[in-house]
């Protein structure tokens, strides 16, 4: 008889402990959801523009040619959801002049340079512009009057 009563306080012990433990794992569950007071956004890549002074006309001749309509086949195609350009004043002649932002619905659509999207991407520049060799041209003449400082990737943190 007391080895009923031991064996059946130590199996209420351990259902007990089971039940804790599934509570816990619940709460850390709801706890992860609910605490984060935020979601994730879209995606902008930002490039830093340097045009030299006297170019900026030539380079914007050059988006409206060329680089808007890619934008827009690539928005068309789904790739990206917005695009813009920024002119800025810089503090000093090594800051960008120029802000392209190239925005997507999130890391996965972004794609980048690699994995199915930058496919996709290059297909529809290959369409709007031309082959690759001829864009590939084309960028090495731009650099006469302008260079890309950098790229930067941000996320936009949407609050709850």
């Amino acid at each position: 008889m007391t080895k009923t009563i031991v064996l059946s306080i130590c199996l209420a012990a351990s259902l007990l402990s089971l039940d804790a433990r599934a509570q816990d794992t619940l709460t850390r569950d709801a706890l992860a959801q609910n605490d984060r007071q935020y979601t994730d956004g879209p995606v902008t890549e930002v490039n830093y523009v340097q045009v030299e002074y006297g170019h900026f006309p030539e380079y914007i001749d050059w988006l409206n040619s060329t680089w808007k309509p890619t934008m827009e086949a690539m928005k068309k195609a789904g790739l990206l959801i917005d695009y813009k350009v920024f002119q800025a004043s810089p503090k000093s002649a090594d800051q960008p002049n120029v802000f392209l932002y190239l925005t997507f619905k999130n890391m996965a659509t972004y794609g980048g340079d690699i994995g199915d999207k930058g496919i996709e991407a290059e297909y529809v520049a290959r369409k709007v512009i031309g082959s690759t060799e001829f864009q590939n041209k084309k960028r090495v003449e731009r650099t006469g009057y302008r260079e890309v400082l950098g790229t930067e990737l941000i996320r936009e943190v949407i609050l709850k």
